[in-house]
Parts: C-alpha cells; sequence; structure tokens
C-alpha cells in the first residue's frame, strides 16, 4: 500500500516553487503546445496544483472560454483560486478525479500532469475522464515512470533502496509503461505520445533536481523503516549527494511522458 504525500500549506509552498523552475515552466510549455486550447474552449485541469498551467489555460481561452481546476488537497485550490481571482473564466474546486462533478460532455479538453500516477483506479478514473468529455475532445495526460531515473551517487545499491522507498508515495510509479492501453480500454484513441526529460547535468539551487531531492529527503526520512532504511541511512543519501555537488558531479534525469488522446 502506497504512502501518499500530504499536502498541507507547507508542502504546497513547496510544490510551487519546484513549479516555478524553469525545468517544468519547460514541461508547461510542451503540455500547452500539445493540447494547443482554442479561444472560447472549456477546459479542465485535473490535479490544477498552484494553478501555474490552468492560468496559462485560462489566458488562452480567454473571456469565452472557461477552465474548471481540480484537486484533492484544500491548500493547492486555496493557491490556485488566489492565483486566477483575476480571470473570471477560471475556477476550482476540491475533487476526485475518480469521481468528477461534473455534467456528461461539459468539457472539449482536459489535461491532467503529474496526477493519475497517484490514482489507485485507473479504469474508474479513465472512465470518468471520457465521461466529461465531448465526442472528439481531448485528453492530455502526463506522469513520470522512475525506472527511468539516472541519479550520480557514491553508493548505488544505497541510491536504489532511497528510490524504491521514494516508489512508495505513489500508487504506480510505473504508469506510462502501460498508460497507452488503459487508454484505449477506456475508449480513448491515442494520437500523440512525447517524451519530457527533467535533466539537471550539473547542480542549479533552483530546479526540479533541486527540489525533488529535497522531497524526497524528507520522505524518506519518515517513511524508510517501512522499506529498512535507518535514519543514518537516508542522511547518509543526502551528504552523499552534497558532497557531489560540491565536487562538481551532480548529475540527475527523469522522463515523464505526455499521451494526447480523443475521445
Amino acid at each position: 500500500m502506497s504512502q501518499m504525500l500530504e499536502f498541507d500549506e507547507a508542502a504546497a509552498r513547496s510544490l510551487e516553487a519546484m513549479y516555478l523552475t524553469p525545468d517544468v515552466a519547460g514541461q508547461r510549455a510542451r503540455v500547452l503546445e500539445m493540447l494547443a486550447p482554442k479561444p472560447g474552449e472549456r477546459i479542465l485541469d485535473v490535479g490544477v496544483g498552484p494553478g501555474l498551467l490552468a492560468q496559462d489555460i485560462a489566458r488562452l481561452v480567454g473571456d469565452a472560454g472557461r477552465v474548471a481546476g481540480l484537486d484533492m488537497a484544500p491548500a493547492m485550490i486555496t493557491m490556485a483560486r488566489t492565483r486566477l481571482a483575476a480571470l473570471p473564466q477560471a475556477e476550482c474546486v476540491t475533487g476526485d478525479a475518480a469521481a468528477l462533478e461534473f455534467a456528461d460532455g461539459a468539457f472539449d479538453a482536459a489535461v491532467s500532469t503529474q496526477v493519475y500516477e497517484y490514482v489507485a483506479d485507473m479504469p474508474k478514473a479513465l472512465g470518468e475522464l471520457r465521461r466529461v468529455l465531448r465526442p472528439g475532445g481531448r485528453a492530455l495526460i502526463l506522469d513520470t515512470d522512475w525506472r527511468s531515473v539516472v541519479w550520480h551517487s557514491s553508493d548505488e545499491a544505497r541510491m536504489a533502496r532511497v528510490l524504491t522507498c521514494w516508489d512508495d508515495h505513489l500508487a504506480d510509479p510505473h504508469l506510462p509503461a502501460k498508460l497507452g492501453r488503459l487508454l484505449a480500454r477506456a475508449g480513448f484513441q491515442t494520437i500523440r505520445v512525447e517524451i519530457v526529460p527533467m535533466l539537471a547535468a550539473q547542480w542549479q539551487p533552483v530546479s526540479y533536481a533541486a527540489g525533488i531531492m529535497r522531497t524526497i529527503h524528507g520522505f524518506a526520512r519518515g517513511n524508510g523503516a517501512r522499506h529498512g532504511l535507518s535514519a543514518d541511512e537516508v542522511q547518509g543519501w543526502y551528504d552523499d549527494q552534497l558532497r557531489l555537488i560540491e565536487r562538481g558531479e551532480f548529475f540527475f534525469s527523469v522522463n515523464r511522458y505526455a499521451f494526447l488522446a480523443v475521445r
């Protein structure tokens, strides 16, 4: 059973900082290019988070369009509502991706980044997504496959144990490999798949790599014992990364995969 992250106000602020990095800003640009929001469209953002993507979409659909942002975390909804306050075409609601409280065919398109890997019942969630899209409506889903991570370490075995612990915060840390099949079974036709790498060939303090390193450190400190990781071992992993940074030897890469499908 996975041990999900708790998105309280502090965690929401930390996630927002990560989403503001150049790496994730570049990801948003790729997502917008693939989704191609048009003026007047109605678009659902499943897992709106701090509202950065919803803000961009709202500006593209304009006053005649509609953007609905959904998130399970009240702290995220509060943050997104603040960011979107000046855009009357945007709204945010608390809700569950597997039980969408929207009418059939309510949206022209839907987008979800880094959300469905947290969803335990994917057939139900994708069925709900299809239901709220009009015929011909578009769905863009982006998630990480954590088997793709390449992360330099002085102790590869310890790194593997820490990453196995990190996998435990997700319902499916390897979702992209099976997402095409799940979409087809839910009645979607996948028309485009792209890889979106998060690469740090050298250390940058304001980057996705820096943010995820801190996040994994915190998660492993709280949950490492379930995977046989001692507190000293978790701290040793983190300290090793700091030493590699000091020596100019830091390297991190992980792949995300974006699926564009039509109903």
